[in-house]
């Protein structure tokens, strides 16, 4: 607006220079334009009478040209006016943005059209932690307000986002069948008790094979499932626990699937620990149980006393007026094991077991391992329909098309029914042991239960990082109001010389001393055959509490032989590789040597964790201990000179084992060590000596010469060792 003001301002006054006929000219040609046609109708409707009156009367140039002026500043103002209202309009109404509750990092920079950086950076110099932040954390509300609050927009809570919850598309099992469909079918039974009371040796007699002689040291690793035909022709599925305290939860499962618990106590050792937590197994499943009383053929064995002492754990056996069968066995002889299965099979009459043949598969699976060769392996037991080659089956977070079944001798099978226990192959990933079978109506169904179980976990992490988050933020504001109480009323130099003080104190570690604190940190990884034995050993580790002493680091653990991959890990973190029942090729024991890894292998669980406790006693500093040699008293004090010196001489005599200069000393008065250090001088009457023995005397004097001899005071003699320390943790056996 200035400028064209300007330039019609410089005109006029060009145009009070001329005559007045130049002067109508210009007027003539400014008339052309719209602004002064507006103004031309202002003042007279014909133009030829105002444009002769000008040139008639030259004199009022000067008024014509101030209202030309007047008016054109006026219109030029006016249309001016008009875009600016609308600009200053269009940016006091701001941006409204809709957001919701648990909003990502990411959904937040797309509903403020900005770029994730912009996020990170409207969060800077507040209390939230910007390191664990990710793209998709989610947010809690008050930093979503802060963002939005300096990106100079409005908010607006949505409830669509809350409201649109995402279809469940899981697998659950079937209603309950109609009674008319079902049929009887072989009892699931469960052997457990404490370990070595012979449960394993009971199943081979019963079955007639040596599985006993295939178990390392003679304990049962894992759970194994079989088919026992008896002569009577039934039919009775075993699934053989170990009784180890390191398979509690091994144990549990199998009860959780079983219909009858055969609880094996041996009558020479009566009820132990593993006992009786399998009682408690079994009432927690609310499973009968029927009493099997092992080595009843060794001349100690004392079966009463075994039923007595179950008395306390509410077993109460027939003879007591209850209702477990308790059967008298030998499972090394043979004796008295039909009277087991036929108990075993009139309780399971009592209980009359009936299962649905029919329709989509229900089962659960046993045990899972990796199979060179075959890929992902499970032992599953079945409980609903008959499962056939080519059944879609979905378990935990995996799925299978079944390419194969076979049954506990390897014989391939092509059907199996309820209470039968089956090898399934054919896995796209390996379940884990529990885990329930379900089988679906194709492969698109499968993915889509698997993707519905991914996501629900995936929301449940996600809430649990949101509170992890919710708690650092907290700490973090706790920390920040802490600081300003502390800095806050101090002046700013005293403030500026107590932060550095502070940052010296935590100056970065000198090689030698961040060698000495990794070394107290033992970072491991465990391989297993299956998944039971690595959830066992995982349980077992569970229990270490001397974090204190070492702490025990878990990189990685997993099924399956020990690979390239798990060396690499090994080098990197400084850790050690255990493996239970599993193999390493030559290559990769190569390499492990090559990269300095130790690769420990174990076939008993009890080995292993005796292993695992050693490495963690060598990471463990040593402590140092004083071994004495040597006593002396105080029987006189004197001075000599030595120089322009006095130096307090000791007159001594040795009352238990012998002094030697060349070891360490200490003082002791009336129980209480007051120096420690060593002998300048050690001498029998004038001769300089190094070791005086047992009733003799001597006079020494100390490195320290402020030390004050008292006659009666004591003198040690003693020398330091370094003991390697023990691990206080107790792993429960």
């Amino acid at each position: 607006m200035n400028q064209k003001l300007l330039k019609l301002e410089n005109l006029l006054h060009f145009l009070q220079t001329y005559k007045s006929h130049t002067v109508c000219r210009q007027l003539h040609s400014l008339g052309q334009r719209r602004t002064l046609v507006q103004w031309r109708h202002g003042f007279s409707s014909a133009y030829p009478v105002w444009t002769a009156q000008m040139c008639a009367w030259p004199w009022q140039t000067d008024v014509l040209i101030g209202a030309a002026l007047s008016k054109y500043r006026l219109l030029v103002t006016k249309e001016e006016k008009r875009p600016r209202k609308s600009q200053l309009s269009s940016t006091k109404t701001k941006k409204e943005v809709e957001v919701w509750i648990g909003m990502t990092v990411e959904e937040l920079a797309r509903a403020l059209e900005k770029d994730i950086d912009y996020v990170y950076e409207a969060l800077l110099n507040t209390a939230i932690d910007i390191d664990s932040l990710e793209v998709h954390s989610q947010l809690d509300e008050i930093w979503i307000k802060e963002v939005i609050k300096k990106a100079g927009m409005k908010l607006k809570w949505s409830k669509l986002k809350q409201d649109k919850v995402r279809e469940n598309k899981d697998a659950v099992r079937r209603p309950q069948a109609d009674p008319a469909l079902l049929t009887p079918r072989s009892p699931v039974v469960t052997i457990m008790g404490h370990v070595d009371h012979g449960k394993t040796t009971l199943l081979d007699k019963l079955r007639k094979t040596q599985v006993a002689a295939m178990e390392a040291g003679g304990i049962t690793q894992h759970i194994g499932a079989f088919l026992v035909s008896l002569p009577s022709g039934e039919k009775i599925t075993f699934l053989d626990t170990p009784g180890h305290a390191a398979f509690s939860a091994m144990r549990a499962r199998g009860a959780q699937v079983t219909d009858i618990v055969v609880l094996v106590v041996a009558a020479d050792d009566g009820v132990m620990k593993q006992t009786i937590e399998s009682i408690q197994h079994a009432k927690d499943a609310q499973v009968p149980i029927v009493l099997a009383i092992n080595k009843c053929d060794k001349a100690e064995a004392d079966p009463e006393k075994v039923k007595k002492e179950l008395l306390a754990y509410d077993v109460v056996c027939e003879d007591y007026g209850g209702d477990v069968q308790a059967v008298h066995v030998s499972a090394l002889t043979g004796d008295n094991l039909m009277a087991l299965a036929e108990a075993t099979t009139a309780l399971a009459e009592m209980l009359e077991l009936k299962a649905d043949p029919t329709g989509p598969v229900e089962g659960t699976v046993i045990e899972s391992f990796t199979d060179k060769g075959r890929g992902p392996v499970t032992t599953a037991i079945i409980q609903r329909g008959t499962l056939r080659k080519g059944s879609i089956l979905v378990a935990g977070k995996s799925w299978a098309k079944v390419r194969l079944m076979f049954d506990e001798n390897g014989k391939i099978i092509n059907e199996a029914y309820p209470s039968m226990p089956v090898g399934i192959i054919g896995w796209k990933d390996l379940p884990s042991a529990g885990d329930e079978i379900l089988e679906v109506e194709s492969e698109a169904r499968a993915r889509e239960v698997i993707n519905w179980r991914k996501f629900e976990q995936e929301q449940e992490k996600n809430k649990d990082d949101l509170k992890i988050l919710e708690e650092k933020r907290k700490e973090h504001q706790e920390e920040h109001r802490k600081t300003r109480e502390k800095y806050g009323t101090l002046h700013w130099k005293k403030r500026s010389f107590m932060k550095y003080l502070e940052r010296k104190e935590q100056r970065p570690l000198k090689p030698k001393e961040k060698i000495e604190r990794d070394s107290n940190v033992l970072p491991l990884i465990i391989k297993g055959d299956v998944d039971g034995s690595v959830e066992a050993i995982l349980n077992i580790m569970d229990t270490y509490d001397a974090s204190h002493e070492c702490q025990l680091d878990l990189v990685h653990y997993g099924v399956g032989d020990i690979s390239e991959n798990d060396v690499n890990l090994a080098e990197t973190f400084d850790g050690v590789i255990f493996g239970f029942n599993v193999n390493v090729s030559n290559v990769i024991q190569q390499s492990a040597a090559k990269k300095g890894v130790k690769i420990k292998l174990h076939k008993i669980i009890y080995r292993l964790i005796e292993d695992l406790q050693e490495e963690l006693s060598s990471r463990m500093p040593c402590t140092v201990e004083e071994h004495l040699i040597g006593e002396a008293s105080i029987l006189a004090t004197f001075s000599v000179t030595e120089g322009k010196k006095k130096i307090p001489v000791a007159g001594c005599r040795v009352q238990k084992g012998q002094l030697e200069k060349q070891k360490k000393f200490k003082l002791i008065r009336k129980g209480q060590v007051i120096w420690k250090g060593s002998l300048t001088s050690l001498k029998h009457h004038k001769d300089d000596i190094s070791v005086i023995k047992t009733g003799m005397d001597c006079g020494l004097s100390l490195d320290e010469e402020k030390v004050e001899f008292q006659v009666g005071d004591e003198i040690v003699c003693y020398e330091e060792k370094e003991v390697s320390a023990k691990s206080s943790w107790d792993p429960g056996f």
